[in-house]
């Protein structure tokens, strides 16, 4: 199974958005490249670790829709944040983790695109020092 982030993208990109508040900036080129990284990065996991990720995007849309009667997508971004932050911290081992593991993948996604890694100056490369010389 190759994951695809098409049946979750709108709250995909609204917990982007709450994780790295610049994400909101992008345009459609650049949202495609974060989440073709982040597709990229799941490829290499197991079927039942994709199928966990997609279902997790969702149930935190549902408890978005519970709490506050709005998809994640609709919520202003301070009670997304706010929401993110609660569970982040919740007594589930499970849940913490879930939201840790989506927060580092809106990291690697948005941070990963070369034009973000120029624009703060990240300069690393696969060939390593010999780059750097």
């Amino acid at each position: 199974m190759t994951v695809s982030l098409a049946v979750v993208r709108g709250p995909f990109r609204a917990l982007c958005e709450a994780f790295v508040p610049e994400s909101a900036e992008l345009n459609e080129s650049g949202w495609r490249e974060l989440e073709s990284e982040v597709e990229r990065a799941l490829a290499d996991r197991p079927p039942g670790i994709q199928k966990q990720m997609l279902l997790l995007v969702r149930i935190l849309d549902l408890l978005s829709r519970a709490r506050h009667g709005s998809a994640l997508a609709s919520l202003p971004p301070a009670s997304r944040r706010e929401l993110l932050t609660r569970l982040q911290d919740y007594r589930w081992l499970l849940l913490r983790r879930g939201v840790w593991g989506l927060r580092t993948l809106a990291f690697l996604g948005y941070y990963s695109r070369p034009d973000t890694a120029a624009s703060i100056g990240y300069r690393a490369d696969a060939r390593g020092w010999e780059m750097r010389r």
